[in-house]
């Protein structure tokens, strides 16, 4: 197995013998972490963020309890599923346990064969999670991120450019006439230019931080980070230029073009500052770009 595609276990416990052993049943398959203590556990799972954990209850000084509740308190840790391993049998521990929010129970001493099924059993369930997840943040037709996802990104971005005090940009696109094109050639040709003008949006942005999603019907977004006026509207430019340029072929052979219209609008966040006005800002921009004629860029004030 390739071992970038491998999940990956935290294993807390303060026995390096219980380490080693669930080392030894998982290592293969696995890509393992370790920590001995509650404290450095929940450093290593901020860190590696792993896809499960296998935590001791029964630790010196912070016990398995006071670790997932640490855990679960944390935004970047919460849904990381927990599996509790214990050498306790008594019902009300396991009840105290699945209460704090574990997912499974493995009991010591360690058998093999039920370490690997229950350890992929919750493997299976993260990996059908995030895949679920993927695809409802993703437009079927055109394969970019949809309006679920740039409203999960957008809130991370304001909060980011606010904390690091720069400017964050934002471009609606909009295809200019596309009822009427839909109307001339059909719906399938709609489709088509849709993921052709995806494609041009992608392909004008380089940054690893921008991002570009389908915000509904003919219309696009581009949300770029740490990015001015000017260079917003370079961006902006080159994927008018770039949506302008394609030759986009029709079942019968015929080549059409369309353009597009985009609104820009750029802001260096302040505490006063709101996300909705921000948006808003951007689509009147875009409707002043309809109203001067279209196949053009304007920005906000």
């Amino acid at each position: 197995m390739d071992e970038l595609k491998k999940n990956s276990i935290l294993i807390v416990d303060d026995e390096n013998a219980n380490i080693l052993a669930l080392t030894h049943i998982l290592g293969a398959d696995f890509i393992i972490y370790a920590a001995k203590n509650g404290v450095k556990a929940i450093a290593a799972a901020e860190k590696h963020l792993p896809d499960l954990i296998l935590l001791d209850i029964v630790m010196p000084e912070m016990d398995g309890y006071a670790v997932i509740q640490a855990l679960k308190d944390s935004e970047n840790t919460r849904d990381i599923p927990i599996i509790f391993i214990t050498g306790l049998s008594d019902a009300s521990n396991e009840e105290k346990g699945l209460s704090l929010g574990a997912a499974d129970y493995i009991s010591k001493p360690f058998k093999p064969a039920i370490v690997k099924l229950r350890v992929r059993n919750q493997i299976k369930i993260v990996n059908q999670t995030r895949l679920i997840e993927q695809i409802s943040m993703m437009d079927q037709l055109t394969s970019m991120p949809n309006r679920r996802s740039f409203d999960k990104r957008i809130n991370m971005e304001w909060s980011r450019a606010a904390r690091e005090k720069s400017p964050i940009s934002i471009l609606f696109i909009d295809v200019d006439k596309f009822k009427v094109y839909n109307d001339t050639h059909g719906h399938q040709q709609g489709d088509a230019v849709l993921r052709v003008v995806a494609s041009a949006i992608t392909m004008s942005i380089n940054r690893p931080a921008d991002f570009a999603a389908r915000w509904g019907g003919e219309e696009f977004v581009v949300l770029l980070s740490n990015t001015d006026l000017n260079g917003a509207l370079i961006i902006g430019e080159k994927i008018r230029h770039n949506i302008g340029a394609r030759t986009i072929f029709c079942a019968d052979g015929m080549e059409t073009k369309v353009t597009a219209s985009i609104g820009i609008k750029t802001q260096l966040p302040c505490r006063d500052c709101q996300l909705d006005h921000f948006i808003s800002d951007a689509d009147k921009a875009l409707y002043k770009a309809k109203e001067s004629g279209r196949n053009r860029v304007c920005h906000s004030e």
